[in-house]
């Protein structure tokens, strides 16, 4: 039964990562790498695809080996949290503004002390 979860949210994580590479503000490599972790645990031939994925490969390997973000990716990220923030400072009301703010500042502060690749 686990193993079908697994499966199922690893597909579900392929179809939000294939999604975001077509929307601005949807991640796409964190959702390949939550695949490669549910595939890792249901089917290591699916894993082994993702992992030998020209584009998304390199990726999770690094993740994997030494948590390493690229700087390019962190600053996609980091643009992405910016523009969030934009967004929630001209349309939310105060004190709402301050969550996206909050979340922008808690993540992006993460995303950025990860070791780069």
């Amino acid at each position: 039964m686990r193993r079908h979860l697994y499966l199922i949210a690893g597909f579900v994580s392929i179809g939000l990562g294939t999604i975001g590479a077509f929307l601005p503000l949807l991640p796409t490599v964190p959702f390949m790498i939550l695949a490669a972790f549910c595939f890792a645990r249901s089917s290591p031939r699916l894993e082994a695809k993702l992992l030998d994925h020209r584009h998304f490969g390199p990726h999770i390997r690094r993740w994997r080996e030494r948590g390493a973000i690229s700087r390019r990716g962190k600053i996609a990220a980091l643009a992405g949290f910016g523009f969030s923030i934009l967004v929630a400072l001209i349309f939310s009301p105060w004190p709402w503004f301050l969550l996206p703010v909050a979340a922008a500042l808690i993540g992006g502060g993460w995303i950025w002390t990860r070791p780069e690749s």
